[in-house]
């Protein structure tokens, strides 16, 4: 058993289409899994959309009752989950659910590994955003050496109580890896699939 954890911000034009491509990229191999999602005081009707998933999914959802960031959604996501191995990606439909099956192999496959994360391939954002999120990573990895050439790619599989001895600020969902690796504990990364935001703003 494991659980994902997706953090929303008005993500209502994709978050249907996102919860049933998990379901059914799972449904053969790993099909037991408990989904969190944490909506971050959206104000589209992303809340209703959830609330009718619930008919047909078993989700559990928690609302923050004002903006509070994604490090913060995510945060509590884990906190209230009931397994130790956590699937993280975002829910605006960029990261691919299909690949989670193999983010999860990597990981069971190694009782070593406490950090599988993924490694976008041919990003399809406008170029500031990559060329901003390639100055950055470079720095990052100049500095913590944590081995990861994408911190940014919010699709990981980690270790729960791992994540919870880390001391909580914002940003940290995108310095997992340098935590696992400072904290000594082995990470390994492998690419993955990128996706056109169809419905929605960043």
């Amino acid at each position: 058993m494991f659980s994902i954890v997706i953090p929303i911000f008005n993500e209502a034009g994709n978050i249907e289409t996102l919860i049933n491509e998990i379901h059914i990229s799972l449904e053969k191999k790993y099909n037991k899994f408990e989904l969190i999602l944490v909506n971050d005081a959206s104000n589209d009707n992303t809340i209703e959309i959830i609330n009718n998933l619930k008919k047909k999914y078993n989700i559990i959802f928690f609302n923050n009752n004002f903006n509070k960031g994604q490090s913060y959604s995510i945060c509590n996501g884990i906190n209230e989950s009931k397994n130790n191995t956590i699937v993280t990606l975002d829910g605006d439909g960029q990261n691919n659910p299909a690949d989670i099956i193999s983010l999860l192999d990597k990981y069971f496959s190694d009782d070593d590994i406490y950090l599988v994360g993924g490694i976008r391939q041919k990003r399809k954002d406008n170029l500031v955003k990559i060329y901003s999120s390639l100055f950055a990573n470079k720095v990052r990895s100049y500095i913590f050496d944590d081995g990861c050439k994408d911190t940014g790619c919010s699709l990981k599989v980690f270790d729960r109580e791992i994540f919870l001895e880390f001391p909580f600020f914002d940003g940290i969902h995108r310095f997992l890896p340098a935590l696992f690796k400072g904290y000594g504990y082995k990470t390994d990364f492998i690419n993955v699939s990128h996706r056109t935001r169809i419905r929605g703003m960043s």
